[in-house]
């Protein structure tokens, strides 16, 4: 089998993290796997034997945090089914057959998986799409936990109390409150990485697990190699990376996880992959932006829920997330747009005044209309920012524009301007714009190659080279008849659920 997939992921640089809000995820269960949905309540937790009673209360406070943090919650019921039963093989392979773990898909097409004290694992959609068969998914789930049994989730918490640096960035531009701000939180994780020493050890373990439980051990070598191409393909992103960042698969990393698996396991221990069954298991899963969080086309932004879109100057490059959209330009510019909760007699310039941005230059606030959408703006400055910020009303909710540059100028006054009047509701044009794009499973034929399959990709940027990852496969390699690869589907906008859906922001 082979899939096809539709559009390089954007990662921001260090102004967007500091602009950048969060989403939200889904979990799983089996007989010792809570499986959480949209909604759910974390159940309680049995902490690993050895561990702190208290893990389980760090967990439980942080998950809804994390929750809010990536993307949504995904829900598919075939791939909860799926990793959960990993989940309890895995378990039982590291002696913790009684332990409940908690794992969660969350609705990004982010590459990434961690953990949390308590038994809390994450994975994402994008990290599903990555992986080719069941092997390589458990290797990332064992990794993961042995994270947990090793007991690296809690020191990282720890080092995250020490972290006052996000902190004061949040403060000093947002006026935030940094114990419920989503970008602390999330930014407190990326700096509480694991360190080299922790990867290599939960290598180590976690490719023991595996292939206990009767996965291929090499899963983990080969994986760490996918994921050395994937993050050569997004090369050109800069960011924190996520799992490419946190998990880097230097070749010396690859060699000692197939040094290790063989000298556990031997050379000729062929343990599970299951490629069909997991290709089968993700067929049909979202790719790239989820449809409720809207889409980023070029350089404008279409929400078809909400119904509207915007359009950023060039030099922009625009993500989005549950909670936010950020652009960030190669000159030290960034722009933030987001949602907030404001109460429908509250005139925009008394919100505006109100203590949520930092910095607000009272004197001026005025009142706007553009595209007959009532607005209102003003400047703000910090000792290290200065701010042009905007808040609208459409159709009883309220959205906020934060633009950010270390200096003002007439370039950076002239395209936050030129943002506002570009704020309008959609249109047909705009909507026929939208694709949503998913995982569709090709059967190879007779006298099919990689190459062949992969043109289907063809028409989206950079797709040949992105199916030959989502495939471990290379240029030139003829393909078995009946096997089957993954490819990108696209839908139109107009197979969405035709209800409206509240973008959700973070309000300040």
């Amino acid at each position: 089998m082979t899939a096809l997939l539709s559009k390089k992921v954007w990662r921001m640089g260090t102004l967007a993290a500091l602009l950048l809000a969060l989403s939200a995820c889904t979990s799983l269960t089996g007989s010792n796997i809570n499986v959480a949905r949209t909604g759910d309540i974390p159940a309680p937790t049995v902490v690993p034997e050895g561990t702190d009673p208290n893990d389980d209360v760090l967990g439980r406070r942080e998950h809804p945090r994390i929750v809010a943090a990536y993307g949504g919650v995904y829900e598919d019921r075939q791939a909860e089914i799926m990793v959960a039963r990993i989940v309890g093989r895995l378990l039982a392979a590291a002696n913790q057959p009684n332990v409940q773990f908690q794992v969660t898909i969350l609705d990004t097409s982010e590459v990434n998986a961690f953990a949390l004290p308590g038994g809390y694992i994450y994975v994402t959609r994008g990290i599903l799409a990555l992986a080719s068969d069941t092997s390589e998914l458990a290797a990332v789930l064992s990794h993961e936990i042995a994270h947990v049994t090793l007991r690296h989730a809690r020191a990282r918490t720890d080092k995250t109390r020490n972290t006052q640096i996000v902190d004061r960035v949040i403060t000093g531009i947002l006026g935030g409150d940094t114990s419920t701000d989503a970008t602390a939180n999330r930014t407190r994780q990326q700096l509480a990485a694991f360190s080299q020493n922790q990867e290599l050890e939960a290598d180590a373990e976690g490719i023991k697990f595996a292939g206990k439980a009767g996965y291929d051990s090499q899963a983990a070598a080969r994986f760490l190699g996918v994921m050395s191409r994937f993050a050569a393909f997004s090369a050109g992103d800069t960011g924190d990376g996520g799992f490419l960042s946190s998990h880097p698969s230097t070749p010396s990393r690859i060699q000692t996880a197939s040094s290790r698996a063989q000298g556990l396991f031997g050379s000729s221990a062929a343990g599970e992959t299951d490629r069909e069954g997991y290709l089968s298991a993700i067929s049909g899963m979202t790719f790239g932006d989820s449809p409720s969080q809207g889409s980023i086309i070029g350089q404008s932004f279409i929400h078809p829920a909400s119904k509207f879109t915007f359009t950023v100057p060039q030099g922009y490059s625009l993500q989005n997330s549950q909670s936010a959209v950020v652009g960030v330009a190669g000159d030290g510019e960034a722009v933030r747009f987001d949602s907030a909760v404001v109460q429908p007699n509250m005139a925009l310039t008394d919100y505006l005044k109100s203590g949520w941005i930092a910095g607000l230059k009272a004197d001026t606030v005025q009142s706007q209309s553009f595209n007959g959408i009532e607005m209102a703006s003003g400047l703000a400055q910090t000792d290290q920012w200065f701010f042009r910020v905007a808040v609208m009303r459409l159709d009883g909710e309220v959205y906020r524009f934060i633009f950010a540059a270390k200096s003002d100028s007439q370039r950076f006054a002239s395209g936050a301007q030129q943002t506002l009047q570009s704020f309008r509701r959609t249109d047909a044009n705009d909507l026929a714009k939208i694709r949503q794009l998913s995982i569709r499973l090709v059967t190879a034929k007779a006298g099919d190659t990689a190459d062949s399959v992969a043109a289907q990709m063809a028409n989206i940027a950079g797709g040949r080279d992105l199916f030959y990852i989502l495939n471990n496969l290379y240029p030139g390699i003829r393909c078995r008849r009946g096997s089957a690869t993954r490819s990108s589907a696209v839908k139109a906008s107009r197979t969405w659920r035709a209800e409206r859906q509240r973008w959700h922001g973070q309000p300040r």
